[in-house]
């Protein structure tokens, strides 16, 4: 078992609370400052937590990512990384030892010598690599290549979240606007390339988003708006301006939210019914945040109206996701907001859409699962029996351990807070445990 590191305990005990002056400050306040000061430092949004903080002093974690270092080092005042006892893994290891343990000692030799040459600080790997050459003319292979990263990183995004691979999509993202600046392009191609690439920044748009990088989110949004309007695809750009939609109303600006998808929504007679839900389903959600009702039950209506004419074949890729399930729980997460916010007679059917989306979500779409199933847990919390409710989030949270995704996480923190008032129930108090742990890790 890892040792305890005293020396980080001793510099958080040492630095007041600004709660509760006098006090030290709790693991909590600690991890709340972390994530202010990376924000303020780098404008980037981070999940560190009291659990983490915990985790570190009792040795389980030895040498935290670099901007939590960095962080912990300002906030408590050290100079260096071994005055809060973080110290940097040593792999070390004798190559004539192994050989002579045998083939299976080998095979833990190599895993180390691998795991050593991944320690190498980041500037002498990048020396390692040899840029790619950009061609000096595209071909169709080359949008069709791009076309299938595209659809490859999103479906890793939805199964499992972006956190894991944003730097490979940023890296054929860079590639690609080397491709638009310096390679010829054929008249013919010019608005496929534009489509392809804009989709590829779109995805990293959604995958920065979800790791609550919003800067980067809006800066890849706007760059994909921008592609998508050179290349007049108005299937993409509605695409694009629904998630800018979801970010705003994410970010507690519904109204510009609202703002967004009708623009989209200024020429719905190019759209496809798939395009026209996704956007009226998005306008529910910005209305419901307004706690404007009849303007949420309309948009609703009409998302439901044009799912019954969608014909999955004449969808762009990017609209595959778009089943019964998505719009059952796209749907159901604005009546939920609408349920909590205006009028609880809609909890009934908010209720239904929800357990809708869970039932019919495919391990494809693990985070959306996990998402509807925590937020159908939120408003029987809310709203009903909590015994129910802990059961129906216990298995959510199943789901979102599977995912690296800040924003179920963060949905996962609200459920969470719904059922303080429930805790001396047994399942309730298990639920919230197992929030903890799930979003520590």
């Amino acid at each position: 078992m890892p040792g305890a590191n005293q020396a980080l305990r001793t510099a958080r005990v040492r630095l007041d609370s600004t709660a509760a002056p006098g006090q030290p400050t709790s693991h909590q306040e600690l991890a709340d400052l972390v994530n202010a000061w990376i924000y303020q430092r780098y404008r980037r949004m981070s999940c560190l937590t009291a659990n983490y903080i915990g985790k570190l002093e009792r040795g389980v974690v030895g040498w935290p990512q670099a901007d939590y270092r960095e962080a912990l080092r300002a906030i408590l005042h050290a100079d260096t990384d071994a005055d809060l006892g973080f110290r940097r893994p040593v792999r070390s290891t004798s190559a004539a030892a192994v050989r002579e343990e045998g083939d299976v000692n080998r095979k833990a030799f190599f895993r180390t010598a691998l795991g050593a040459a991944v320690s190498l600080p980041m500037t002498e790997l990048a020396q390692l690599s040899q840029q790619v050459e950009v061609p000096t003319t595209v071909r169709p292979t080359d949008i069709h290549e791009l076309r299938v990263l595209a659809g490859v990183f999103s479906a890793w995004d939805h199964t499992y979240g972006g956190s894991l691979i944003r730097e490979a999509l940023y890296a054929q993202l860079r590639y690609s606007i080397s491709l638009l600046k310096h390679a010829s392009c054929p008249r013919p191609l010019h608005g496929e390339l534009y489509t392809a690439v804009g989709w590829l920044a779109h995805t990293g748009a959604a995958m920065a988003f979800d790791a609550f990088a919003h800067d980067d989110a809006r800066d890849m949004f706007s760059f994909a708006l921008f592609c998508a309007e050179e290349a007049q695809d108005w299937h993409l750009r509605a695409k694009i301006l629904s998630l800018m939609a979801r970010q705003a109303i994410w970010c507690e600006d519904a109204d510009h939210g609202l703002t967004l998808v009708e623009l989209a929504l200024v020429r719905a007679d190019r759209l496809t019914p798939a395009e026209r839900a996704m956007l009226y389903t998005a306008r529910a959600r910005a209305t419901a945040k307004l706690g404007m009702l009849e303007e949420t039950l309309e948009s609703i209506g009409r998302a439901d109206d044009q799912f019954t004419r969608i014909r999955p074949a004449d969808e762009a890729p990017w609209m595959r996701y778009y089943d019964a399930a998505q719009h059952a729980g796209d749907t159901g997460h604005a009546l939920y907001d609408l349920a909590l916010l205006v009028d609880r007679r809609y909890t009934a059917e908010a209720s239904h859409r929800l357990s809708s989306a869970v039932a019919g979500h495919s391990a494809q779409y693990v985070r959306s699962r996990a998402t509807s199933g925590i937020k159908l847990a939120s408003l029987i919390m809310a709203t009903g029996d909590p015994q129910e409710a802990a059961e129906i989030g216990l298995r959510a949270t199943i789901d979102a351990g599977r995912v690296r995704s800040c924003r179920t996480r963060d949905t996962m923190s609200q459920l969470s807070r719904l059922a303080v008032p429930h805790e001396r129930l047994t399942p309730v108090a298990e639920l919230r445990h197992q929030i903890r742990t799930v979003t520590c890790t």
